[in-house]
């Protein structure tokens, strides 16, 4: 799992890596005491996860993940202040951590993300059987979809959709006639059917129809037909990249 670490603080820092050098399934990636390094270093260095103060000199580091989306990691925030962590968890933070950083509750939970992870690469492994079945049944043919709400199940056409954003296991479908629908299921329980209809996951959070997509931006995202901007994940580019150049 590889780790990359944002702290200006030099003793905490030096005790980090530390304890995480005695954990053998972390790869320390790199670190960073201010927020400019590290947004240059994260979209190129990848890491899994991030262990990241929260105030630095130059900034904070909620500002940093939101300018280059949080989606493609996990982040543990550093908070010598605990009314930052309902921040931290609305932004989709995996966890924080209160300074002085605990050494046995830093392992727990870089343990806990580890095997979150396992999971995810499962689920994607999985998810991939899923896709090649439905394309072998023709499941490009998929027509409508059944979306079941509290009160009643909705039909709607699958042409529709112009895309799906997901957001602490709900899902909202957006359609063209501007009417969101919300359900009670993740993501994952929709790309697989969808993915052969025209459908790709941009990032983490949204799975979009491309037949209602107008432009690419390279800074990375997508606009489409109501205006509405969807971002493109820095691990997603070359995918969405590739997806384009096979349109016909």
């Amino acid at each position: 799992m590889k780790l990359y670490i944002l702290e200006d603080e030099v003793r905490i820092l030096h005790h980090l890596l530390q304890v995480v050098q005695d954990i053998p399934y972390v790869q320390v990636m790199g670190h960073a005491a201010d927020i400019a390094t590290a947004a240059r270093d994260i979209p190129a260095l990848k890491p899994d996860i991030i262990l990241a103060d929260i105030r630095l000199k130059d900034g904070d580091s909620f500002r940093l993940f939101h300018d280059i989306g949080a989606g493609d990691f996990q982040v543990i925030f550093l908070t010598a202040y605990d009314q930052y962590a309902i921040q931290a968890l609305n932004m989709g933070a995996f966890g924080y951590l209160l300074k002085p950083i605990d050494e046995s509750a830093l392992s727990a939970m870089l343990d806990k993300c580890f095997h979150h992870r396992q999971q995810e690469q499962f689920d994607r492994q999985q998810l991939e059987i899923a896709r090649q079945h439905y394309a072998a049944q023709g499941a490009g043919g998929v027509k409508r979809l059944a979306l079941k709400r509290v009160e009643y199940m909705e039909i709607v056409a699958v042409e529709d959709i112009m895309y799906c954003r997901s957001d602490k296991g709900y899902t909202t479908f957006y359609l063209k006639d501007k009417r969101e629908v919300l359900v009670s299921k993740g993501l994952i329980e929709y790309e697989h059917i969808l993915g052969p209809a025209g459908f790709i996951r941009c990032h983490q959070s949204y799975l979009v129809n491309f037949q209602y997509v107008k432009k690419y931006y390279r800074e990375g995202y997508l606009q489409m037909q109501h205006n509405e901007q969807i971002p493109v994940s820095s691990r997603k580019r070359e995918e969405v990249l590739r997806y384009l150049e096979n349109i016909s």
